[in-house]
């Protein structure tokens, strides 16, 4: 993909054009150098050294450490919310359940793979960097707001249970006021029609999902303790749908 921000225009002279390719080339080799090096690491210059040109050359595209940081931040969440969006495409449109465990599937898999992109997006933050919110909001929510559109989706065709079968047995939970003004502020963000009780278990589903492939990604089960990875996932995927209410 690309290194450029989401609205920059595709280069249209030569000159524009060479500009882009000596970006993206900056871009695969900071990928590399990610992956071997991790995100506290990254060193213009070494990837200077690699692309066979003085520091000082490189410059004239990237700024900085933190503009690399930025551009490889862009380029991971684009992947990635391209592999989820091709994904839940995939499944019919009122298949709830269906593109929920497809976009799960999408997330892990792509983890799985990009290890160390992985650890840029949703790892710990990188000493001394502060991610661009204007450039990087966007393409780094892009999962989220596919996961409650498909939650949305559901409940506007009447596909979502006020009180999933796995909590069900419990009292309602309770939405206080200070988290009640939050959920309104989201929903009107995304134009949902979810009900608060429903979103506040939107957020608890997202959060689950991403902390279970988190403590996979990062080894934090402990060496032996899962040998069925694939199995446990799923299983995973299972429950939190039951919550989300689409079983």
């Amino acid at each position: 993909m690309p290194a450029t921000d989401a609205a920059t225009p595709a280069p249209r002279t030569p000159r524009e054009r060479a500009r882009a390719q000596t970006i993206a080339d900056i871009v695969r080799l900071g990928r590399e150098h990610l992956a071997v090096h991790g995100a506290a690491a990254l060193s213009l210059r070494a990837v200077a050294r690699d692309l066979g040109v003085v520091s000082s050359a490189v410059y004239r595209y990237v700024q900085n450490r933190d503009e690399l940081l930025t551009l490889l931040l862009i380029d991971a969440y684009g992947e990635l919310g391209d592999e989820v969006d091709a994904a839940v495409g995939r499944v019919a449109e009122a298949d709830f359940a269906g593109r929920f465990y497809a976009l799960g599937r999408a997330v892990r898999g792509w983890a799985v793979r990009e290890p160390a992109r992985y650890a840029l997006l949703f790892g710990s933050p990188v000493p001394g960097y502060r991610a661009p919110a204007e450039r990087t909001t966007g393409p780094g929510t892009r999962v989220i707001y596919s996961l409650m559109a498909i939650f949305d989706a559901a409940w506007r065709a009447g596909a979502v249970r006020v009180e999933p079968a796995s909590v069900a047995a419990g009292p309602p939970a309770v939405i206080p006021p200070p988290l009640a003004r939050d959920l309104t502020s989201i929903r009107e963000e995304l134009g949902l029609g979810l009900p608060d009780g429903i979103l506040a278990r939107g957020a608890l589903v997202w959060t689950s999902l991403f902390g279970a492939i988190s403590f996979e990604v990062f080894g934090q089960y402990g060496e032996n303790t899962f040998a069925a990875k694939d199995v446990l996932f799923e299983h995973h995927l299972q429950v939190l749908a039951g919550i989300a209410g689409l079983e």
